[in-house]
């Protein structure tokens, strides 16, 4: 019997004893007095187990046959199980049962299910290590911007890196496997992000030199910022490089990390995929936009109302200025000197043939 369950019985008791009124009892239990009257009349025929549901120990209306049970449950164990690192969650075999099987289910009923079969189990709750940063307001305010190196083609392929970029307002995600975490892949997946969705305001990447490094000792006494080849590249785009302090500070990207290397490792080996370049064909027309009408949501203020701070390009001076002319007087002078000289020398007297 449940507390409440409990508690009725407990009062009811006492009316019985003649310690309390029904309109009493009604009181202390939160009912009406019409229910009250009822309850004690239940309790006085049957006693305290009349006061129990009368659904309790009976299985749901709404429940699922034993069969579909039955046929759910050897989907899984037959296509969707295995080792700890290779089995399918609840909530990805409740996907590909439905797109691939027709059996359409609830992922938490899924989830008891394969708890009570021993084909799922409890995970550790990790403890909060500290507050998440609220999400930037804007798409493309932020973009946050990492590698990792996993053997995403499993036995099949070599390790490779997918370099995964995340929208900090949207979640929306971009991702490209390549070999390593270089310089020309990098550029390559943010040229994709520009060419698809625009240019972003800042990137939020690691401390790597790759992205940032610290200043030499020449530097530090001019004065000078350490700029990488990454780093001119996005400042003549205006983008910021922001340099975060610990993994955390960018967990979104890094969640991100787990949960490709959940599901797309799965979904590689269902495809049968096994070089970088077929990867990046399925990431491109199939997981991606899956990915993204999944777990992508909207930004808390339109792009629109994002104003763009303008790019401080080097100057360069107007064709009267000054500087142009000296400069042009100066190549003036230098083509006459070079004339001058070309003149005396066919002037000179041919040598003596040998």
């Amino acid at each position: 019997m449940s507390p409440k369950e409990l508690r009725r019985v407990e009062v009811l008791a006492r009316v019985k004893s003649k310690e309390l009124q029904v309109v009493d009892a009604a009181s202390l239990v939160e009912v009406s007095y019409r229910q009250a009257k009822r309850l004690w009349k239940r309790y006085r025929e049957e006693g305290a187990a009349g006061l129990r549901h009368r659904s309790a120990g009976r299985s749901s209306n709404r429940a699922h046959d034993e069969k579909f049970r039955q046929q759910v449950l050897r989907r899984v164990r037959n296509k969707y199980s295995g080792a700890v690192g290779e089995r399918f969650g609840p909530t990805l075999a409740a996907e590909h049962l439905e797109a691939e099987d027709g059996l359409q289910m609830h992922a938490e009923t899924l989830r008891r299910w394969m708890l009570r079969e021993g084909l799922w189990s409890h995970e550790r709750k990790r403890r909060r290590h500290r507050l998440r940063r609220e999400r930037k307001e804007h798409f493309g305010e932020m973009v946050q911007m990492d590698g990792s190196l996993h053997a995403w083609l499993e036995e099949r392929g070599p390790r490779g890196c997918l370099i995964d970029l995340v929208d900090d307002a949207t979640s929306t995600t971009w991702a490209r496997l390549g070999e390593q975490e270089t310089i020309w892949a990098v550029v390559d997946a943010l040229r994709a992000w520009i060419e698809r969705y625009g240019v972003p305001l800042s990137v939020y990447v690691d401390w790597k030199n790759l992205y940032k490094r610290v200043a030499t000792v020449k530097e530090q006494l001019r004065g000078a910022e350490p700029v990488t080849q990454f780093g001119r590249m996005c400042g003549k785009l205006g983008i910021e490089v922001i340099a975060a302090s610990s993994p955390q500070a960018k967990g979104r990207v890094e969640r991100q990390h787990g949960t490709h290397q959940d599901r797309l490792v799965k979904k590689l080996r269902r495809k049968e995929i096994a070089s970088h370049e077929a990867a990046n064909v399925y990431l491109e027309t199939e997981y991606l936009v899956e990915h993204n009408r999944r777990f992508a949501r909207a930004a808390e203020k339109a792009a629109t109302e994002l104003k763009r701070p303008q790019v401080q390009r080097k100057w360069v001076p107007p064709s009267n200025h000054p500087w142009r002319e000296a400069a042009r007087r100066g190549k003036q002078q230098r083509e006459r000197k070079l004339a001058a000289m070309a003149a005396r020398a066919s002037l000179a007297w041919p040598s003596a043939s040998p």
